[in-house]
């Protein structure tokens, strides 16, 4: 599910066209995530793949840990919160809901 998914494209004067910002809501806690500790460098596109096969979903990850912030890589000795893909579609489809 694509985090765009519903978001307005905007044309400017000129014509090109952009997407509208999105801003990712709180990814909150459930029962149902997984926690993983780094123990060697890691990219969230690499982790996105291997828990939602979908290396485009990086940023769900990176929301849920307060990563991402100009590079994909994960710093060695972290512990990282892999949000259950449940828990994701609802959060999207309620915030999608909302606007």
């Amino acid at each position: 599910m694509s985090r765009y998914s519903t978001s307005k494209q905007i044309k400017d004067k000129d014509g090109p066209r952009r997407v509208n910002t999105t801003i990712v809501p709180p990814v909150p806690k459930s029962d149902l995530d997984t926690y993983i500790q780094v123990t060697s460098p890691e990219r969230l596109d690499k982790l996105a793949y291997e828990f939602y096969n979908d290396a485009s979903q990086w940023w769900i990850i990176a929301a849920a840990n307060g990563l991402g912030k100009g590079t994909l890589a994960v710093p060695e000795g972290s512990r990282i919160r892999i949000p259950s893909k449940t828990a994701i579609q609802d959060l999207i489809s309620n915030t999608n809901k909302e606007r």
